[in-house]
């Protein structure tokens, strides 16, 4: 899973299937005139790719909204208008994969390349806007922004959503062409009350005196509508990992393959590292609940990479290159393999502060 001559970007993404509906991840290699897409079996990619998607008259939208449950989908529909929905793990990473895809269509077309940039850094929201009207649309039943139930500093809030979430649903309804439009929009929202902040992060926000600063474009800052209640009284929901755990602030996140402690099958999950305290979780990207499958405390326990020459001890399986392991204070093993040594490296650097 290294980068290869002609390769514009590679990795993980989770993509839903043409006749089966259900979600798959993958791994896709950006190419210039095409995204290719393998299985992965045992930790290794295929020779052969699963499938192509030809990017000649090729057309992105991100974000796209159409699945409730998956806010962090690129959709392409080609010029046969067959659809393809790609989900990413982050929004970082979601509006990183699009940027090079719509390079990548208009690769040779310079006018569309040098507009595509323009709007991307544009401002200049629409006139006579009426945030009312936004409001309205926010609050629509159907065609709304999606309240959640969310943790704060170990506060579970009701019918709140994510910054990010608010900037992508302005973009997408056309509300903003571009993220700084989107959030200088959500400020101004702010500023007549009709949102506030929710919790530490993004009230800490509201003190900076820039409009544009106010409102944080994060996945990790919580608001509501104003009307709304601030903490929810039923907090007692059944939940596989206590609430304390879920609550901290989130370090990195990203696609790792990690060995199953049972059946020693190897599988892709989504792991989100988290900061006070300090736990490791690990969540299934093709299942749309946003519940851990697995997780652990930092506290006491030991990182480390694993020799690339060869098949570790531990490690099941001919999978070799970019493992590292975890060592848990109850000496529970976890092997983990990254996509390259670069990737193994950052997971390595962030998790050993918290351990």
């Amino acid at each position: 899973m290294q980068e290869a001559a002609g390769v514009l970007k590679e990795g993980f993404l989770v993509k839903r299937g043409h006749v089966v509906r259900n979600w798959k991840v993958r791994w896709f290699v950006l190419l210039q005139d095409k995204l290719l897409y393998y299985k992965i079996e045992g930790g290794k990619k295929e020779p052969s790719p699963k499938g192509r998607i030809l990017l000649d008259g090729c057309t992105i939208t991100c974000p796209c909204l159409e699945y409730e449950n998956r806010p962090l989908l690129i959709k392409l529909k080609t010029k046969t208008n067959t659809d393809y929905f790609l989900e990413c793990c982050s929004r970082e990473e979601r509006d990183s994969w699009a940027l090079d895809i719509t390079g990548a269509i208009h690769a040779g077309h310079p006018v569309q390349v040098e507009e595509l940039h323009r709007k991307k850094n544009s401002f200049k929201l629409l006139e006579n806007i009426s945030l009312h009207h936004i409001v309205e649309r926010m609050c629509d039943s159907s065609a709304g922004i999606k309240l959640t139930r969310n943790l704060e500093q170990g506060n579970r809030y009701k019918e709140t959503f994510t910054g990010s979430a608010l900037v992508d649903w302005l973009i997408s309804n056309s509300f903003a062409v571009s993220r700084f439009e989107a959030v200088t929009l959500a400020s101004m929202l702010m500023e007549e009350n009709f949102l506030k902040p929710v919790g530490a992060r993004s009230t800490e926000a509201t003190r900076y005196t820039n409009l544009s600063e106010q409102f944080l474009d994060d996945s990790t800052a919580l608001y509501m509508f104003a009307e709304s209640s601030k903490k929810s009284t039923s907090s007692r929901e059944e939940l596989q990992f206590n609430i304390s755990e879920l609550s901290g602030t989130i370090v990195k996140q990203g696609f790792l393959v990690k060995q199953g402690h049972k059946r020693k099958n190897w599988k892709v999950r989504k792991f989100v590292l988290r900061a006070e305290p300090a736990f490791l979780h690990y969540y299934d990207p093709t299942k749309e609940e946003n519940r851990p499958v697995g997780g652990f405390s930092l506290r006491g326990c030991l990182v480390s990479a694993l020799e690339d020459n060869g098949v570790p001890a531990g490690v099941k399986g001919n999978v070799q290159g970019n493992l590292f392991k975890i060592i848990t204070k109850n000496d529970i093993h976890y092997y983990i393999q990254a996509s390259s040594k670069a990737e193994r490296a950052q997971w390595i650097e962030a998790i050993k502060p918290l351990t």
